[in-house]
C-alpha cells in the first residue's frame, strides 16, 4: 500500500507534464502549475477535513461522513485496519485521489483561468464536491455503496467527476481568446507522451491498489490495467490509421488514457477479454467524442471531459456486462441473504444511478462554485493576460529558455 501510494503520487507531475506539453508554449508553467498547486492545496485539506469528510460516519441524512476524532488524522494514529494496514497508509493512499481530481479538472479549462480563482475553486470543490461524492461511493455506509454500485477505483468519484465538472466550467468560462480559429499547437509533444507514460505506471498503484491488499485481488486489478491501456492504445491506432492515414503520438496517448480510465471502476470485478472489451470500447467512443468539440463549438481545452468523462461512464456502466463468475456469485449470495434476487440488469441498473447521481450532483454544484468565485475573486482571465499567457501574466515565468508565443 505504501508503495501504491508513491505510485499514485507519481500521477500527478505526470499529469502535469501531459496537460503543461499539450499547452501553449506560452501556458506551459501555468498549466503545470495547477496540478502541484493541487499537491499543496488538497493535501492540507483532505490531512484537516477531507479524510473525516469522506470516510466518517454519515451525518446530514448521508450527504456527507464526519468524525471530530478524524479531524487532522488525530483518530488514527495508532489504527491498523482489519487488512493490516496503518491506517494513516490508507489515509494517504485516498488522499492522493483526492488531489488528482481537481487537478484533472483543470484540463477542461487550462489557458484561461487566474491562479488565485482557480486555487479556491478546487478548494471549494473538493470540500463540497469530491468528499461526499467519495463518501457516497467508497464508505461503508455511503447510499451508493450500501445500493451496490460498483467502482473498484474511482470511475466515478475521480473521473466522471472531474471531467463533468471541468465540462461545466468550461461551458460557463467561454472558450480561450482566439478559439477555435486561432491555431493551438501544442508546445511539446514529446513530453508529454513522457507523461502519459508515468501516468501509466502510476495507474498500476491507483487501480491494484485499491483492493488494500497484496493478494489475488490485487494481481487480477493490475493485469487488468494493463490489457485495458495496452487495448485503448491499438485501437486508437487502428482507428487513426483508417481513418487519418496516420498514427499520431497524441492519438495512442489519447487511447492508452481512455483505456486506462474505463478499466479504472471495473478492475476489480471484469476478467482480462472483459478489459479489453471496455478499453477498445472507450478508445472507439473517445475517439468520436472528441469532435463534439468542433461540432458544438465548446472549448474542453485539453480533452478532460473527452477522455476522462466518458471514458468513465464506458467503463462504469460497461462492466455490468463483465463481472467474473466468481464476483457473480458472491453478489448473487449477498442479494439473497437480503432476500433480494440478483442478475446483470439489476447491477446496470446500480450503475446507470451512480452515474446519474454524479453527473447531476457534479454539475449542478460545479455550476454555483465556478459562478461563485468568478463573481468574488475572478476566474476567467481578460484577453490581454490571456494572450500574454499564464506564465508571464500570472507568474512572471517562462518555461523556456527561449521564447515562443505561439
Amino acid at each position: 500500500m505504501m508503495t501504491s501510494t508513491v505510485l499514485v503520487l507519481l500521477m500527478i507531475p505526470g499529469l502535469a507534464m501531459f496537460y503543461g506539453g499539450l499547452s501553449r508554449t506560452k501556458n506551459v508553467l501555468g498549466t503545470m502549475m495547477h496540478s502541484f498547486a493541487a499537491l499543496a492545496i488538497i493535501g492540507v485539506l483532505w490531512t484537516a477535513v477531507g479524510y473525516a469528510m469522506a470516510f466518517g460516519p454519515s451525518v446530514l441524512g448521508g450527504w456527507t461522513g464526519w468524525s471530530s476524532q478524524l479531524l487532522f488524522l488525530r483518530g488514527i494514529d495508532e489504527k491498523i485496519l482489519d487488512a493490516g494496514v496503518p491506517e494513516y497508509v490508507f489515509a494517504m493512499f485516498q488522499g492522493k485521489f483526492a488531489i488528482i481530481a481537481p487537478a484533472l479538472m483543470a484540463g477542461a479549462m487550462a489557458e484561461r483561468v487566474s491562479f488565485k480563482g482557480y486555487c479556491l475553486l478546487i478548494a471549494l470543490w473538493s470540500l463540497l464536491v469530491y468528499n461526499p461524492l467519495c463518501h457516497w461511493v467508497w464508505a461503508p455506509d455511503g447510499f451508493l455503496f450500501q445500493l451496490g454500485a460498483i467502482d473498484f477505483a474511482g470511475g466515478t468519484v475521480v473521473h466522471i467527476s472531474s471531467g463533468v465538472s471541468g465540462l461545466v466550467a468550461a461551458l460557463y468560462l467561454g472558450p480561450r481568446v482566439g478559439y477555435p480559429k486561432t491555431a493551438m499547437h501544442p508546445s511539446h509533444l514529446a513530453m508529454s507522451l513522457i507523461g502519459v507514460g508515468l501516468l501509466w505506471v502510476g495507474w498500476f498503484g491507483f487501480n491494484a491498489g485499491s483492493g488494500v491488499a497484496s493478494n489475488l485481488l490485487t494481481a487480477q486489478a493490475l493485469t487488468v490495467t494493463q490489457v485495458a491501456a495496452a487495448t485503448g492504445g491499438l485501437v486508437w491506432m487502428l482507428i487513426e490509421s483508417f481513418h487519418l492515414g496516420k498514427v499520431t503520438s497524441l492519438g495512442i496517448a489519447s487511447g492508452i488514457l481512455s483505456g486506462l480510465v474505463a478499466i479504472t471502476p471495473a478492475a476489480g470485478v471484469v476478467q482480462p477479454i472483459g478489459a479489453m472489451v471496455l478499453g477498445a470500447l472507450a478508445a472507439l467512443v473517445c475517439y468520436w467524442g472528441l469532435s463534439l468539440k468542433t461540432k458544438f463549438g465548446y472549448d474542453d481545452s485539453l480533452d478532460a471531459f473527452g477522455i476522462h468523462g466518458v471514458a468513465g461512464m464506458i467503463g462504469a456502466i460497461g462492466l455490468a456486462f463483465f463481472i467474473r463468475p466468481s464476483q457473480v456469485a458472491a453478489l448473487v449470495a449477498a442479494a439473497s441473504a437480503k432476500g433480494a434476487v440478483w442478475n446483470v440488469l439489476h447491477q446496470l441498473g446500480y450503475q446507470c444511478f451512480g452515474v446519474l447521481v454524479t453527473l447531476a450532483y457534479c454539475s449542478l454544484m460545479t455550476f454555483l462554485l465556478v459562478v461563485f468565485v468568478q463573481k468574488t475573486v475572478g476566474l476567467r482571465l481578460n484577453e490581454s493576460k490571456q494572450k500574454a499567457g499564464l506564465d508571464f501574466s500570472l507568474h512572471g515565468e517562462h518555461g523556456y529558455g527561449f521564447l515562443n508565443l505561439n
